[in-house]
C-alpha cells in the first residue's frame, strides 16, 4: 500500500511538471514557427526571424527593464509593509483582529477588474496617475497579501519567542531586529518576495489603468499582439516575460537550499 502511495505521488508530480512545462514548450516552438497551421502537431518550418522582428527592437529592452524594476520595487515595499503587519497579526491580540486580517487578504479574493477603476481614481486624487511610483503602489495591493501571509506564518512559528529571549539577554530593539528577527524571517522573506515579484511582473490591467500607457511593461506589449492573433510575436514576448520570474525563482531556491540545509533552530 505504501509503495502504491509513493508511486501515485510520483505520477502526480510528473503531471504537475508536464502541466507547467507544456505551455512554455508550446510558446518556445511558436516563437520559431513558420507556417504552423492546425491540425499539424509541429510547424512546417523553423525560423528565428520573429526574434529579430522590427516590432521587438525598440520597446522590448526598455519594457523588460521597467518590468523588472517595478517588480523589485514592489517586492521591497511589500517587505516594508508586511514585516510589522505580520508581527502584529501573529503575536498581538486586538479588537477586530480577524476582520483586519480578512480585509488585508481581500485583494487576493476580489478580482482586480472589480477595483481597478477605484484604484485609478485614488491615484488621480493623489497625483500619482501615469507615474512609475503610482504603478508600484498599484501592484503592491495584490502582491502584499502573499508576503503578509508567509511572514505571518514565519512569525507564528517562533519569531516572537526568539525576540523575547534576545531582549531578556540584553539586546536592544535594533540588535534584536537585525540579528534575530531578520535571520529568522529570511526564508519567509525570500518566499514572499518571490511571490510578490511574480504577481507584479504579470500585471496588465493595473499597469494599463494606473500607468496610462506611459509606464511600459512587457504585459502591455504582449496583450495587443495576443489579441491581434500575432502568435509568433506574442510567444516571443511570453518567453521574455517568463525569464525574470524563472531567474528569481532559481535564485530563491538556491538561497533557501543553502540557508536551510544544515540549519537547526532551538527554542527555550
Amino acid at each position: 500500500m505504501k509503495a502504491w502511495r509513493h508511486q501515485g505521488a510520483g505520477v502526480l508530480v510528473w503531471m504537475c511538471a508536464i502541466a507547467v512545462v507544456l505551455p512554455l514548450l508550446t510558446a518556445l516552438i511558436a516563437s520559431v514557427a513558420e507556417g504552423w497551421a492546425w491540425p499539424a502537431l509541429l510547424p512546417s518550418q523553423l525560423t528565428f526571424r520573429w526574434w529579430a522582428s522590427d516590432a521587438l527592437h525598440g520597446p522590448v529592452a526598455s519594457a523588460l527593464f521597467t518590468t523588472v524594476t517595478v517588480a523589485l520595487c514592489v517586492t521591497f515595499v511589500c517587505a516594508l509593509i508586511s514585516i510589522p503587519a505580520a508581527r502584529a497579526l501573529a503575536l498581538s491580540d486586538f479588537p477586530g483582529k480577524h476582520t483586519v486580517e480578512a480585509m488585508l487578504l481581500l485583494p487576493v479574493i476580489v478580482p482586480p477588474i472589480a477595483v481597478v477603476t477605484g484604484m485609478q481614481h485614488v491615484m488621480i486624487v493623489l497625483g500619482l496617475a501615469d507615474t512609475f511610483f503610482g504603478v508600484v503602489l498599484a501592484h503592491v495591493v495584490p502582491a502584499a497579501p502573499y508576503m503578509l501571509r508567509v511572514l505571518k506564518t514565519a512569525y507564528a512559528a517562533g519569531g516572537g519567542r526568539l525576540e523575547e529571549q534576545a531582549r531578556n539577554l540584553g539586546a536592544s530593539a535594533t540588535q534584536t531586529f537585525l540579528r534575530v528577527t531578520l535571520p529568522v524571517l529570511a526564508p519567509g522573506l525570500v518566499v514572499g518576495g518571490t511571490l510578490a515579484f511574480l504577481v507584479s511582473t504579470g500585471q496588465y490591467l493595473l499597469t494599463f489603468m494606473c500607468g496610462g500607457g506611459r509606464v511600459l511593461t512587457l504585459p502591455l506589449l504582449l496583450y495587443p499582439h495576443a489579441a491581434a492573433g500575432n502568435r509568433p510575436i506574442a510567444a516571443v514576448l511570453s518567453i521574455l516575460l517568463s525569464v525574470p520570474g524563472m531567474l528569481f525563482i532559481l535564485a530563491a531556491e538556491a538561497y533557501l537550499h543553502r540557508k536551510l540545509r544544515d540549519r537547526e533552530v532551538y527554542f527555550v
